[in-house]
This record gives structure tokens, sequence and C-alpha cells, in this order.
């Protein structure tokens, strides 16, 4: 394990680029591949590209919001307490490696987006009091968990079917979660890459010669807790700092919260949590100058995710638009057999990820084909919508894209992870695909 861990290191560290310039070449890559397989001709795909670059602002915006609001949450003296006595439970880098992994596995399985920062965190947090663990297998243990976010409570296509009124009910009808996300085979799967990933991930720990540690004063942050207390002279730094604006602040966001689970129940979709991050950061940095401190030490990691999403939805774009996406879902599903119909709809929506990298979004690409050609076989319907949200969520693992969160609160770069993350994807792969399979 430790050589395959160094080769796949060596190979990322030297061939993988920056993720600005990954999103680039899958572009043209694209770009390429729909030329050759569809009817668009070169200005249609331009035109498809700049039509969609756009699409993903909403969406861009919450993931900034994710990173900013749970940053400064975890940087007020509570939560960093909280965190910091968690983190000392460990008491060797190998226990730490599997604490920060079943973190982030049961952090991404109750909440995607909440799971993507708290997960990151709680690794920053260990390696500030861990000197001898590896600090880019101890960020990759943290972004494994994601692997398992669309098998969980936030999966954006089992809750969509469950919705009345979604876009293929007239095919799939309303489907309970009874049905997917608690079937036995779902669980299993689950409890499944529960057990194999922090195990996985500890077996990956490399040798003392091959250890990267990380200077720990540069994990240390900027003290938000004291620095404005010496200026209160004017009215203006007395309302900057006043106790009371925050706590009236904090006190109607978790207001708003009571009357939202009092009629949604406990819905934790992307823009309630970083709601809760929000007014929760507000209330435990105690003053608004502390929290807008706080706000401008966690805005400096957004730049990635700011500059590449538009790249993305462009990709979306050309990838929906053309028909490429329906043409490689159908390529797989050609190919497919009863038994083996899940295992190659999982696979194709693994490869689609790569191209389209929104749960929603594919499943809006994939359902039409999928749904069409399970009803032609006479097999689980519910069942090909999560070998679809599955697929979706394995290759996020070498997906820069969702990683660039994780990344800018860790201070790493994607090729620093991505070698462990490749072995991330075979072996959960392996486990899914016989999931799928035997269940």
């Amino acid at each position: 394990m430790k050589g395959l861990v160094s080769f796949f290191n060596k190979l990322m560290q030297r061939y993988l680029p920056d993720p600005f310039i990954f999103v680039i070449i899958l572009t043209f890559f694209v770009a390429g591949l729909a030329l050759l397989l569809t009817d668009s001709g070169p200005s249609q795909l331009v035109e498809y590209w700049g039509g969609g670059f756009w699409d993903l602002l909403a969406f861009a915006m919450q993931m900034v919001l994710v990173l900013v609001t749970g940053h400064a949450l975890a940087s007020s003296p509570l939560f960093k307490k909280g965190l910091g006595q968690l983190a000392s439970i460990p008491r060797s880098p190998g226990q730490a490696i599997i604490l920060v992994s079943l973190i982030s596995l049961a952090a991404c399985w109750i909440n995607w987006g909440f799971g993507l920062v708290i997960g990151a965190l709680f690794a920053k947090e260990i390696a500030k009091r861990m000197e001898a663990v590896d600090y880019r297998l101890l960020i990759a243990s943290a972004y494994s968990g994601f692997v398992i976010w669309h098998g969980g409570l936030s999966g954006s296509v089992p809750l969509t079917i469950a919705t009345s009124g979604h876009f293929s009910e007239k095919v799939i009808g309303v489907v309970p979660t009874s049905e997917t996300l608690f079937s036995t085979y779902n669980l299993v799967i689950v409890a499944a890459l529960f057990a194999v990933i922090p195990v996985m991930n500890r077996l990956m720990m490399p040798g003392k010669d091959q250890t990267v540690a990380v200077d720990r004063s540069l994990l240390e942050e900027k003290d938000v807790e004291r620095t404005a207390a010496a200026r209160e002279k004017t009215p203006a730094d007395r309302l900057e700092n006043s106790r009371l604006i925050s706590l009236a602040t904090g006190l109607l966001g978790l207001l708003f919260l009571i009357f939202y689970v009092q009629e949604e129940g406990l819905n934790l979709n992307l823009d309630i949590v970083n709601f809760i991050f929000l007014f929760l950061g507000i209330l435990l940095h105690g003053t608004p100058k502390r929290f807008l401190e706080a706000v401008g030490n966690a805005v400096k990691g957004g730049s990635g995710i700011i500059i590449q999403f538009p790249f993305y939805a462009g990709l979306m774009g050309i990838m929906v638009s053309s028909g490429l996406a329906d043409v490689l879902s159908e390529a797989f599903v050609s190919i497919s057999t009863e038994d083996t119909f899940h295992v190659l709809v999982f696979w194709s929506a693994g490869l689609v990820n790569f191209f389209v990298p929104s749960g929603g979004g594919q499943w809006a690409v994939q359902a039409p084909v999928m749904l069409e050609a399970a009803q032609t076989m006479d097999v689980s319907l519910s069942k090909t919508a999560m070998a679809v949200a599955w697929g979706d969520a394995w290759t996020n693992m070498i997906q820069p894209f969702w990683a660039l969160p994780a990344l800018a609160i860790a201070g790493l770069k994607a090729k620093d992870i991505m070698g462990f993350c490749l072995i991330t994807l075979l072996v959960s792969g392996v486990v899914i695909s016989l999931g799928l399979f035997f269940l």
C-alpha cells in the first residue's frame, strides 16, 4: 500500500495541474468529444459554452458562503475550544487519521455542505496538536468522507424524487426515501464505506521518511478576540464592538430557524446550512468587529471557487446542450444486461460527473435516458436513481471542483491530496459496485 501511495502521489505531483488549468483542459477535451460524437459544430459549441457560463452563479455564491461562514464559525472561541478538545482525543497519527475519516463520513452523511467544512477544519485542528501526522493524508481523509454524501440525508437525487411535482414524476412517480436512502442496499453500502474508508486511510500512512508534516505555526490564525477592545473611542467604534448588536442579530437568525424547523422539519439544504453557520458565527464571536475580522481571514481562500465555477458551468452547457451527456449514458446502457444494469449506470454517472459536477444537474441530464432504459429492462427505477446518485458522489474523489473548500481551509493544492484520493476512488468504486450488483 505504501508503494502504491508513493507512486500515485508522485504521479499527481508531476502531472496534475492547478484546478483552474484542469477545468480549462477539460473544457477543450469535452468540446473535442462533442465534435466527434454529436452533430454540433464548432460555432454551436462556443454558443453552448458561453450560454451556460453563468448558470452556476447562485451555486458558486453558496459555496463561497459555505467556506467563509464555516471558517468564521470555526474561529470563534467556543467552537475552537470544542474542536480542540475533540482533536486531543487521538494519541497517534493512525488514530488521528481514523477519527478524521469517521467524523467526515458522519458529517457528510448528515449534510454534504456541513461535512465538507467540518471535516477539513477538524483535520486542521488535529494538525496543530500532532506533529508526526502526514498533513496531506489528514486533509485527504477529511475529504474522503464526501464520497458518501449522495447516499445520505442531503442527497439531492433521492430527495428530489421524493418531492411531489419533480420533473420525472410521470415516469418514476413520487419515491419515498424508504426505497432509496433507507433501502437495504443503500444502508449496506453506507455501512461498508464507514467500515472500509477509515481503515484504508490508515493503511495509506506513509513511512516516517516520507511523512510530510506541516509547520504548526503556519496553521495558527490571527486572534480576532481582543483586537478591537482598546479602540472603543467613538460612537462608531462602540457600535462595531457592541455585544448587544451581535446578540440581537444572532437571536433573530435563531428565531427564523425555529420557525423553519416547525414548518419544514430537519431539511438541511445548503441555504439553511449557510444560515446556521452565519448566525452562530455572529453570536459566538460576540461583537460585529470580531466577526468581520474572522470573515476577512476566511474569505482569502475563496478565490478558486469564484473563478472556476463559471468555467464548470460552461462545461455543463456543452455537455447538456450538445447531447454529449446523453451519448455517453446511452453507450453504457447499450452494453448492459438486467444483472449489470445498475452497476453500469453507476459507472456512467461517475464519468458524466467529471463534466457535470452538480448532483441535481446531473440527474436532470441522465434521468430521461436511464429511466427509459430501466423501464425497458424492467428493473427497479428507484435503484436506478440511486445508482446515478452514487456515481455522482463517487468520482468527486478526483474531481478538484468539490475539493476547493477543503483545500482552501487547509492551505493545500489539489495535487497534494489527489494521490490518496485516487486510491479512495478505486476502493470505494469496488464497494459500491458490489453493493449495487449483489443487493
